[in-house]
Formats: structure tokens, sequence, C-alpha cells
């Protein structure tokens, strides 16, 4: 897993938000990133190359509200995650203050492992072999 994911060391915001990453299946994987407060048109998801970045951006809050206590982080952000190649990013969803994107390891035909039919009778190769 580690070598098929990793996060990149030069994030912002030491530790914000928090992420898990999970394995869902042989060659599945998802991210959840807490991002209680934002709304879908506040967040961004893109992939360039092999680098995933989550973008949180606070839209103003022109209201005059007066806090007793103000808990809850509304900072903007951004996350990085280097993807391992061949990793491709299949989907995102936000529910319950959770954005969760869902990754998949697609492997070219020509990379994937395939059997060798073996035959018996004589071999073609050392027949060649002998009239040389």
């Amino acid at each position: 897993m580690a070598s098929l994911l990793e996060t990149a060391a030069a994030d912002s915001g030491a530790g914000y938000p928090p992420y898990n990453i999970e394995r869902t299946d042989e060659n599945a994987y998802r991210i959840d990133v807490a991002v209680a407060g934002f709304r879908p048109d506040e967040l961004h998801v893109e992939v360039k190359e092999n680098l995933l970045t989550v973008t949180g951006r606070k839209a103003a809050n022109d209201e005059t509200r007066r806090f007793l206590h103000r808990g809850l982080a509304e900072r903007d952000f951004e996350r990085r995650f280097q993807l391992a190649d061949y990793v491709i990013v299949t989907d995102a969803n936000l529910a319950d203050g959770l954005l969760s994107i869902a990754l998949r390891r697609e492997l070219p035909e020509a990379l994937k492992p395939r059997t060798v039919a073996i035959t018996t009778g004589p071999s073609t190769l050392i027949e060649a072999d002998k009239a040389a």
C-alpha cells in the first residue's frame, strides 16, 4: 500500500485537514478527508500527472456573527497525495463532512501477468538449431 500511494511531505497546514487512506479491494483504495463546514463548491479535486491535489477555499462570510467559542476550523487548505503509476481517481463524493476519493490501480495489459501455454512434442526451436 505504501508503494502505491504516498503523501507528499510538503503539505501545508501540518496535519489539517485530517485524512484516512483505506484499501477497499485488491486494486482499489479510498482517501477520506475531513472537511466539515465546507460546501461542494468550496472544494476542488485535481489530478495532474501523478499528483492528486485536494483544495478547500472558504467563501467570504459577510455575516456578522458573534461566537462565544469557535472550534471549527474554517481555514483554507491544500492537501497533496503522490499517486503511484497506473493509479487513477474514479470518483469523489462529499457526505457527512467527509470527502471520499475513490482510487483504482489499472495496469495496462502489457504489464499484467500472463500465462504461456505449454505444448508437447518436438520443439521447432531445437530443430532450427540442428539445421544451422
